[in-house]
């Protein structure tokens, strides 16, 4: 498993994405360059169109697996002094702006 461990959570999401993109681009590829006449209609066009449905479908898995991955917030405690510093700041620049547009 030492190998998936850079690939963090959600590795289900992961492989349905890369499998819907491979099955949609070579679905697409097939549709586009090589002749697909059965009994005198061409199949190519319906290839192409499920191709990019496939692939549209695997963004789905995409946003699936990137919002699995995303961390929570640093709580206050790991900020440290930086955190309440910056707290600071931000109260204090707006106490400024509210007394400025409270004067006008």
């Amino acid at each position: 498993m030492g190998v998936c461990d850079g690939l963090s959570h959600c590795k289900l999401a992961l492989v349905l994405a890369v499998l819907l993109d491979l099955l949609g681009g070579a679905a697409l590829l097939v549709g586009v360059f090589a002749p697909l006449e059965i009994r005198g209609q061409d199949f190519g066009d319906l290839l192409v169109y499920t191709g990019a449905l496939l692939v549209l479908a695997s963004l789905a898995g995409w946003v699936l697996w990137y919002s699995g991955n995303i961390d929570g917030l640093t709580s206050r405690k790991e900020l440290g002094n930086i955190g309440s510093a910056v707290d600071l700041l931000a109260r204090t620049l707006s106490r400024k702006f509210r007394a400025y547009r409270s004067q006008r």
